[in-house]
C-alpha cells in the first residue's frame, strides 16, 4: 500500500471527489488507473452516497467530534465548513520518505547520527529511535503516535475516535501539527519556508525508469533502486506536510493519511 497526503473537505474525500498525483498524472499522460483494495479488488466499488448524504454525514460526525473533545468552561470549536467544493491539495510521500522523516526527527532528538541511506520498503516503526520517541512520555508527538488526522483546530492536542466510518484512528490537531514541524525543522535543517517548500520538486526517490517520446515506460540503463538517501527522502516528505498544513491552515480544511 502506497501512502498519500490529502487535505481538504471530507465531503470531497468521501464523495471521492478529489484524485490523488498518481491518477492526475495518469489521465495528463493518456494511461487508465485503476485503485485495487489489499485484498485485490477494485476500490470504492460499494454503494455510493450522493454529495449531499456524504455531506451531513460527515458534519454530523464533526460537531459530535467538536461536542466531545470541548473543554469545560471554554467556548466549543467552531465547526470547519464542509462542502464538495472547496480546492484540496494532495500529494504522495510514500511510506519510506514518511520513515524517512521520523528517523531524522528521533536521531536529533536523541542527538545520535542520521543514517545515511534506508533499505527500500524498510520497517521503520521497527528501527529503535523510532520506537523509542513513540513511546516516550516527555516528547509527545502525534507523528509518533500513529496519528492519521489532523482537524483545523489550534489547539495542540489528540485522542482516539471513530472516524465517520467507525473505523477507530489517532485524530490529532494542525496547531499540533505544526508544532512538530516547526519543532522538526528546527533540530534538523533551520530552512526558511521557500526551501522547504522546495523540497517536493527538487529532493526524494531517485529516478527508477523513464517515459520515452512513444508514451512508453523504459527502465532500460537504470539499475533498481534498494536504497534511498535518508536526508533526501526526509525533506521530500516533510515538504509535503508543510505544504499540506499551510494548505489546511488558509483553507481551514482537515489533513489525513490515504493508505
Amino acid at each position: 500500500m502506497g501512502l498519500d497526503i490529502y487535505a481538504g473537505t471530507l465531503t470531497r474525500y468521501y464523495s471521492h471527489n478529489w484524485k490523488t498525483v498518481v491518477q492526475q498524472w495518469a489521465e495528463k499522460n493518456g494511461y487508465t488507473f485503476n485503485r485495487i483494495t489489499p485484498d485485490g479488488e477494485p476500490a470504492d466499488d460499494g454503494e455510493e452516497l450522493s454529495p449531499a448524504e456524504v455531506q451531513a454525514a460527515v458534519e454530523n460526525w464533526r460537531d459530535q467530534i467538536l461536542a466531545a473533545i470541548a473543554q469545560p468552561g471554554q467556548e466549543p470549536y467552531a465547526p470547519w465548513p464542509e462542502d464538495n467544493e472547496k480546492p484540496y491539495y494532495t500529494d504522495k510521500p510514500d511510506w519510506d520518505a514518511f520513515g524517512a522523516m521520523l528517523l531524522v526527527a528521533a536521531c536529533h532528538t536523541y542527538g545520535e547520527p542520521v543514517p545515511p541511506t534506508v533499505e527500500k520498503n524498510w520497517d521503520f516503526g521497527e528501527h529503535p529511535l523510532i520506537s523509542r520517541l513513540a513511546s516516550d512520555e516527555e516528547r509527545v508527538w502525534s507523528l509518533f503516535r500513529g496519528a492519521t488526522w489532523w482537524l483545523p483546530l489550534s489547539d495542540a492536542f489528540f485522542f482516539q475516535a471513530p472516524l465517520p466510518t467507525d473505523d477507530q484512528a489517532m485524530i490529532a490537531t494542525l496547531g499540533g501539527l505544526r508544532k512538530e514541524l516547526e519543532k522538526l525543522n528546527q533540530l534538523a535543517w533551520q530552512a526558511d519556508e521557500d526551501t522547504i517548500l522546495d523540497w517536493a520538486d527538487t529532493e526524494g526517490y531517485p529516478v527508477d525508469g523513464t517515459i520515452g517520446s512513444d508514451g512508453q515506460y523504459s527502465k532500460a540503463d537504470i539499475p533498481e533502486h534498494t536504497q534511498y538517501d535518508t536526508q533526501s527522502l526526509a525533506k521530500f516528505a516533510f515538504s509535503m506536510f508543510w505544504r499540506a498544513m499551510r494548505f489546511a491552515e488558509d483553507q481551514q480544511v482537515p489533513i489525513l493519511l490515504d493508505f
